[in-house]
């Protein structure tokens, strides 16, 4: 037999003779390359199923993520439009204040009250969420800068809103607006006929008549002034209220205050007397504007 054959022997069971099949080098070489590449293309496409199968997972979870990504970013410019409506909201509230206390600015006067709103940059961005999210997210950003610089000139303009309102306050509490007392006024503030005699004379204040040892209340905040007897008003008491007011109080049987203590509005300061030039029990009620006697009538309710 040449060289270039393989005999194959097979060996059956017991009591069986042995069987021989020849082979050609070339069939077998043949078979041999044959069955290398099979075994090469089963490897080559299951690595290639493998790798298939593994980016086809990752494309999964990349889909998965870029959805998760998308809810995330509509959620975010949803909260930015809530943050753009509540800015809105307190804008407009700002300016009603502003009208109502007589404080408005000339950025105030060129706005509209009540229009406006986020509802177009609202809709402008959810119609770019389709096609471009890096294009949304810029204009995102940019919306929150504005609403920061926004946000930023509204504490501005509340701070200065509370620091008038607290003046305003503090005015308000310092304005005598309350009766001192309580009773019957026997003489009006201005030129009168003098109780001691015919002359006329100009009453700088009112004579408010009431029993005798009544307490009297300060009309305001303020601070005590003077306390002093005087010829003419007998005991007295003065209060500045700051801001150029000033109350002054005649006629006291007893003064319940000390010069440099601080009242607040309804405080007991004294009695209802008789001191001084008088006709009977009464308290001699004025108030000055900047050292000046007016009209207390002005500011009682």
């Amino acid at each position: 037999m040449p060289k270039n054959f393989y005999t194959l022997l097979i060996l059956p069971k017991k009591h069986s003779s042995a069987k021989k099949m020849s082979l050609s080098g070339t069939l077998v070489k043949g078979v041999s390359i044959f069955m290398m590449g099979l075994i090469l293309i089963v490897m080559y496409f299951s690595y290639d199923y493998i790798h298939i199968r593994r980016e086809h997972a990752e494309l999964k979870r990349l889909k998965q993520q870029t959805a998760e990504q998308k809810r995330q970013i509509e959620g975010l410019v949803s909260k930015v439009d809530q943050f753009a409506s509540k800015m809105e909201d307190l804008k407009q509230f700002d300016k009603k204040i502003r009208i109502m206390a007589n404080l408005e600015s000339r950025r105030d006067r060129e706005q509209l009250l009540g229009i406006g709103g986020p509802v177009s940059e609202e809709k402008r961005l959810r119609s770019q969420m389709e096609n471009d999210d890096k294009t949304v997210i810029a204009g995102v950003g940019r919306q929150v800068d504005r609403l920061m610089e926004e946000a930023s000139f509204r504490e501005q303009s509340f701070t200065a809103l509370l620091a008038f309102l607290k003046e305003r306050k503090s005015l308000l509490a310092a304005t005598p607006s309350i009766w001192p007392v309580m009773g019957w006024v026997t003489s009006e503030f201005g030129s009168r006929t003098s109780p001691f005699g015919n002359e006329r004379e100009f009453h700088k204040g009112i004579d408010i008549a009431t029993r005798y040892g009544r307490v009297i209340q300060a009309p305001a905040d303020g601070v005590v002034a003077e306390v002093s007897y005087q010829q003419d008003v007998g005991q007295m008491v003065r209060i500045d209220h700051g801001y150029g007011v000033a109350t002054f109080y005649g006629h006291l049987s007893k003064a319940s205050v000390r010069p440099g203590a601080t009242v607040r509005r309804g405080d007991r300061i004294g009695y209802v007397g008789s001191t001084g030039r008088s006709t009977g029990s009464h308290l001699h009620y004025a108030v000055l504007l900047k050292g000046v006697p007016v009209n207390p009538r002005k500011y009682l309710n």
